[in-house]
């Protein structure tokens, strides 16, 4: 069976974004972006939320014109290229090779499917819909060394589950990697 990881960027307060819904605090560098690369190696299926889906795929499809550095010039074709889903009630279509998933009790039949793991990037609504249904297996977690002193917090409210330390590890001597696994 697939597994599905969840990787997402923090604030050292444990949030996802800012009080103003900012993402513009996470930084990517070499050592990082190397390691972003290597989950998406493992994955032939990106999974989204919603509000997510909409930040990815206004960046992505052009993101070596708006940004040429380094992990834009080799993220964006591998984002383009990879089938994608979007768990969302309200979506109604998805552009770029993407599919809408209506209820986070389908990606377990994602999961059932063929194929490499399923990477779940970002956001938090969609992560706790399916962790409460045991549907994540792994937990990427990168901190970052800022503050935001508010914001939308990176895990929500789900029933207790017991997770088991895999790796920790520091990138570009600024972000620290928490990977646990489900148990």
């Amino acid at each position: 069976m697939r597994k599905l990881m969840y990787y997402v960027h923090q604030s050292l307060d444990g949030f996802v974004e800012g009080p103003n819904g900012e993402f513009d605090w996470a930084q990517l560098g070499p050592e990082l972006g190397a390691y972003s690369m290597s989950l998406t190696e493992r994955a032939d299926l990106f999974l989204y939320g919603r509000p997510v889906w909409h930040m990815m795929s206004s960046y992505w499809p052009h993101a070596e014109a708006m940004n040429p550095d380094q992990h834009a010039i080799e993220f964006a074709p591998v984002w383009r290229r990879t089938a994608k889903a979007v768990l969302s009630t309200t979506l109604e279509s998805a552009e770029w090779d993407a599919r809408v998933i209506r209820a986070a009790e389908d990606v377990a039949a994602l999961k059932a499917e063929p194929g490499k793991d399923i990477l779940l990037t970002g956001g938090s609504g969609a992560a706790a819909a399916l962790a409460e249904l045991g549907l994540v297996d792994e937990y990427h977690v990168v901190v970052h060394p800022v503050v935001l002193g508010g914001g939308k917090p990176v895990h929500q409210a789900t029933g207790r589950r017991t997770l088991r330390l895999a790796e920790t590890r520091s990138f570009d001597n600024r972000t620290v990697l928490l990977r646990h696994d489900l148990v």
